[in-house]
């Protein structure tokens, strides 16, 4: 499973939970967020990490303080295009094997 597959999985699987898309592959001069979604009036920052092999610590080891950062930054750029701020949380999605067979969702894995 590559990136963009690991990604459409994280969708498909966040949408059987309840999870609404609002977009995919948010862009910003700060980096990408993978998903934005909401759960109720709530906005869903949610970055996928695929690993095919648990070396070095696997997919949760790659969701450090500097790209915690990063993805911050490029949700409060998105958050300022906004008329209204709705409550926030980071969720993250790892995989660490190429069927995402033992996959987990963490939800509001850290804090703005």
């Amino acid at each position: 499973m590559n990136g963009e597959q690991a990604e459409r999985w994280a969708e498909e699987y966040l949408q059987r939970q309840g999870l609404q898309l609002v977009t995919r592959n948010f862009r910003s001069r700060f980096g990408e967020i993978d998903l934005i979604m909401r759960e109720d009036d709530a906005l869903v920052f949610v970055e996928v990490r695929q690993r095919s092999h648990k070396d070095f610590g696997g997919a949760a080891v790659s969701v450090d303080i500097h790209k915690q950062k990063r993805l911050i930054c490029a949700a409060q750029y998105y958050l300022a295009k906004l008329d209204r701020v709705p409550p926030c949380r980071f969720d993250v999605v790892l995989m660490d094997d190429s069927e995402g067979l033992n996959a987990q969702w963490l939800k509001n894995a850290f804090e703005a």
